[in-house]
């Protein structure tokens, strides 16, 4: 048990895989990082208390906000009854400021009747982040939907025409209006619309087991809810809807309501 300490240990300080008795996984132990893993059969985990699905072949995921604490504590519960707790030192990071001007106000300032759409836009997107569906495509390599830009990063604090608003959560990607936008993983549209208020047209794929990637400013999307897709498959184009200043895309991923950084998850450069 020792020796598994200390490979806990060493693995820790670089935040990249960790393996234990009956317990490996792999990502970034920061702010807006996603882990992913596998347990031994029998195997049951815990972060913060809260339990971790873990699927029949023991695959597991779970991930950390924009302003997740310093520290986590994962538990595992191994199959012989044997328990075992480790301190997970997340990451502290620091965020740029992000100022965009000239936006209609109305997109800054909605009207009383513009925020009964938002609600409601919000509504369906709350709903398909929830969706907690077996599949285990979320192990897949995920691949960048476009290539592009990249004009705003995650966890930016923005002043929108002069006026503090709530931090940016995914990544934008300036591309040319209709260019095609590719599904990053296998997965299943939980949400397609073209017109919501702030996001204009958008998508929503769930990769199983709470981790969903959503696409936002669409010119035009070629998927409906429902729709199985596979890695590579174009699911829309690139656009300039809702909010937006300009042909983009704004690609984000949540674990059910945590927001992680979409980077964080492709290995490859853009």
């Amino acid at each position: 048990m020792y020796r598994y300490f200390i490979i806990f240990f060493v693995f820790q300080l670089i935040n990249f895989h960790v393996y234990s008795q009956e317990l490996n996984y792999f990502g970034d132990l920061t702010q807006g990082g996603l882990i992913r893993g596998k347990v031994g059969e029998g195997t049951k985990i815990f972060l913060d208390e809260k339990p971790i699905k873990v699927s029949r072949d023991g695959l597991f995921i779970f991930g950390f906000g924009r302003n997740h604490s310093k520290e986590s504590i994962l538990k595992i519960i191994y199959k012989d009854g044997v328990i075992e707790e480790k301190v997970l030192n997340i990451k502290k990071r620091e965020w740029e400021t992000q100022k965009i001007n000239n936006l209609p106000s109305k997109m800054v300032t909605p009207s009383k009747e513009s925020l009964e759409i938002i609600r409601n836009n919000n509504i369906a997107i709350s709903l398909a982040r929830n969706i907690d569906t077996n599949e285990i495509w979320f192990m897949d390599n995920f691949i960048w939907p476009v290539k592009g830009t990249i004009t705003g990063t995650y966890g930016t604090k923005r002043i929108l025409n002069g006026q503090t608003k709530q931090p940016h959560y995914g990544i934008d990607i300036a591309a040319p209006r209709g260019t095609k936008i590719l599904a990053p993983a296998r997965g299943r549209v939980s949400l397609s619309d073209t017109n919501h208020y702030y996001t204009g047209g958008t998508i929503i794929l769930d990769h199983g087991h709470g981790l969903s990637t959503a696409y936002l400013h669409l010119n035009k999307l070629n998927v409906l809810v429902g729709d199985e897709v596979q890695k590579g498959e174009v699911i829309g184009y690139v656009g300039s809807t809702g909010r937006s200043t300009g042909a983009h895309l704004d690609w984000r991923v949540n674990w059910f309501k945590v927001r992680i950084d979409p980077q964080l998850i492709v290995n490859e450069k853009m």
